[in-house]
């Protein structure tokens, strides 16, 4: 097999279990030197764990190199030595990803600010906070003379693509990282560095969740190269071409990897348009010309 990261050294945040745990495990298989970051939290963003090492420690087994890391990313003291730690060890980072989450699902009545502050923190503060150090560090070595190149793959999911009933704290942070993609994409382009984003499918722990009869599992669960449609490191083999300097013309893109399939998807985009003409609307009149021309919901008749 021809490995895509050779001499690559990437993070992987939520690489204890799950999705990015697959990332980790996949971009090791390819080369890459990964470092495996992990709170080690419950689903619920509560405790603290060693998961990590046992990816970690598996990576080595099979032969790669790895080393375990278990900052709160969303602690910028954590995040900024979890950053230097990366960069004192193997002299650079180039592959960011942010990958680590928490799940606190209620209806919006029952839900409290706890639980939506709690999400948002992992979920935004921490993919911020890890993109911004990243790119202060590239910003430097640009600014030095070097030409290099530079990835960050950031984690969307389809209830902040489409939304998801029971999850306004979690889709609004995943709908929250398609922004932050879209801008660090055009702010780091001059770098040389790429921004993505990735929504995976997989039967995670954050999955889960969702039904009392789902159980997780993990990517190595599976024997090499097996297909299982809701396998948690389904969207890794994406992840680790994104990563690679083969993908260095793709940058603020949203890409779905779903069982079998990879969908390129689109943004906000001007799907109808009517006009005023240079005239203040009136509001009294604007139910006719939105219903005609904008929604459809009125036959326009002959005009």
């Amino acid at each position: 097999m021809s490995r895509l990261l050779e001499n690559k050294v990437a993070v992987v945040t939520g690489a204890a279990h799950g999705i990015g745990r697959g990332h980790a495990l996949e971009l090791a298989r390819h080369g890459a030197t990964v470092v495996v970051a992990d709170l080690g939290t419950s689903v619920r963003g509560e405790g603290a764990g060693r998961d990590a090492e046992e990816v970690a420690d598996l990576i080595v087994k099979r032969g790669g190199r790895a080393v375990a890391d278990f900052a709160d990313v969303a602690d910028e003291a954590q995040a900024t030595a979890l950053v230097d730690r990366t960069v004192a060890e193997f002299g650079r980072l180039d592959v960011l990803v942010n990958n680590a989450g928490i799940a606190r699902d209620k209806v919006i009545w029952n839900m409290s600010v706890e639980d939506f502050d709690a999400v948002m923190r992992v979920h935004v503060r921490g993919t911020w906070l890890m993109t911004h150090l990243a790119a202060k560090r590239w910003r430097a070595r640009a600014q030095a003379g070097e030409t290099f190149t530079g990835r960050v793959i950031n984690t969307t999911s389809g209830a902040g693509l489409a939304g998801n009933f029971g999850q306004s704290n979690y889709a609004t942070a995943k709908a929250a990282i398609v922004g932050l993609t879209l801008t660090t994409s055009l702010e780091l382009a001059k770098f040389g560095v790429t921004v993505n984003a990735v929504g995976p499918g997989g039967m995670t722990r954050l999955t889960a969740t969702m039904g009392r009869d789902l159980k997780a599992f993990e990517p190595d669960d599976l024997a090499e190269d097996e297909y299982h449609p809701m396998d948690p490191a389904g969207s890794s083999p994406l992840v680790a071409w994104l990563a690679s300097d083969q993908a260095q013309h793709v940058s603020g893109q949203v890409i779905r990897a779903i069982h079998d399939k990879i969908h390129l998807m689109e943004g906000w985009r001007e799907a109808a348009t009517i006009s005023a003409n240079e005239k203040r609307w009136d509001a009294t009149r604007l139910g006719d010309r939105i219903a005609t021309d904008v929604f459809h919901t009125r036959a326009p008749g002959l005009r």
